[in-house]
C-alpha cells in the first residue's frame, strides 16, 4: 500500500530527524501500551535498525490500566528502556471525579517529564481521534509549565518542521498525527505488529450506561455481551462497543462502516465542555 509507506517514511524521517540533532537523553516515547503506542514503537525499531533504539519509553501508569495492558506492557518492556511513573497520590476514578484525570494523568506528567529532565516527548496521538487534536502540529511547543496554546505554534510545512526550543520551552511530537484509525490497523496487519487482546471482540462481563456505553466489570458481574475496545486506557473510564470482529481484517472491515471517532469511548473526553483542549492546554498529551 502506497499510502502505508508515505506515512512510514513521513514518521521515520521525524523521528531520525529530532533524534540526530538533540541530545537523546532528553527524549522519550510516551508507551499507553495502546494500538499507537505499538505501531510508534515499531517505527522507532525501524528507523534505527539494526542499532538498538537511543531513546528511553515512558509510562505514566495510574495503577486502573486493565490488566492484560498491564500483562502486555510486562512482555514489551523486556525488549525497550521503559520508565515507569507513579503520581504518589492515589486517586480513585469511582469517587473523583476529573480531579482523578488532572492529577493521576496529567500532573503525573509533568512530574515524571521534569523529574528526568525531559525537554522532548514523542506521542501516539493522530488528528483525526478528537477535534482538538486536529490542532496540533507535527512539533507542537510547550512552555516552561508543559502547557500548550494553540496560538503560539509555529507554522508546519512537512516536510520542514522547526524543531527548536529554547531553555524555557520542549517540544511534543506527534509522528502518526497524519495516520487514520484504519491506517493503524492495517499497518499492524502489514508488518504483524502485536497489540492487546482487548481491541479483538470476546463475550466479556460490562455495565450498560445511560449514555450507551458499555464499561468493563470486575468479578463477572453486570451483562455478558460480546465487545471490544477501539481505544484503552483505565478502565473504568474507557467504553467498549458492541462487536463481532476477532480479527485484524474483521476490525478494519468494521471501522470502514463507522461513522464515529474511537476517542466516543473514553469518558474523560467529555467530563466539561471543550474537555480536551482544557486538559491539553494544561499539560495532558
Amino acid at each position: 500500500m502506497d499510502h502505508l509507506k508515505q506515512l512510514e517514511n513521513e514518521a521515520i524521517d521525524l523521528i531520525r530527524d529530532i533524534c540526530f540533532f538533540n541530545d537523546c537523553s532528553k527524549i522519550v516515547v510516551l508507551y499507553s501500551m495502546g494500538k499507537d503506542s505499538s505501531v510508534l514503537l515499531h517505527l522507532f525499531k525501524k528507523a534505527f535498525y539494526p542499532f538498538s533504539i537511543p531513546v528511553k519509553f515512558l509510562h505514566i501508569d495510574t495503577g486502573w490500566k486493565f490488566k492484560e495492558m498491564y500483562q502486555f506492557r510486562d512482555k514489551i518492556s523486556q525488549d525497550i528502556n521503559l520508565l515507569i511513573y507513579k503520581h504518589p497520590e492515589k486517586l480513585n476514578p469511582f469517587t473523583d471525579g476529573s480531579r482523578y484525570t488532572d492529577i493521576m494523568k496529567t500532573e503525573a506528567l509533568k512530574q515524571a517529564l521534569n523529574l528526568y529532565n525531559i525537554k522532548i516527548a514523542f506521542g501516539g496521538a493522530r488528528r483525526d481521534e478528537e477535534k482538538c487534536r486536529s490542532k496540533e502540529r507535527m512539533v507542537s511547543i510547550r512552555d516552561s509549565y508543559q502547557k500548550w496554546n494553540p496560538r503560539t505554534q509555529n507554522p508546519e510545512i512537512p516536510p520542514l518542521y522547526n524543531t527548536f526550543y529554547s531553555n524555557d520551552t520542549g517540544l511534543r511530537i506527534f509522528p502518526l498525527s497524519n495516520w487514520t484509525e484504519v491506517d493503524i490497523w492495517e499497518y499492524i496487519r502489514q508488518e504483524n505488529i502485536s497489540v492487546v487482546s482487548l481491541y479483538f471482540a470476546k463475550p466479556r462481563y460490562v455495565k450498560h450506561l445511560q449514555n450507551g456505553q458499555y464499561i468493563a466489570t470486575e468479578n463477572q458481574s453486570g451483562e455478558l455481551k460480546t465487545v471490544r475496545f477501539r481505544t484503552l486506557g483505565c478502565y473504568p473510564l474507557t467504553g467498549a462497543i458492541l462487536s463481532e470482529a476477532q480479527t485484524t481484517d474483521e476490525i478494519i472491515q468494521e471501522l470502514k462502516e463507522t461513522r464515529y471517532t474511537e476517542r466516543i469511548t473514553r469518558l474523560i473526553d467529555y467530563d466539561t465542555d471543550a474537555s480536551m483542549e482544557k486538559k491539553k492546554r494544561n499539560g495532558y498529551f
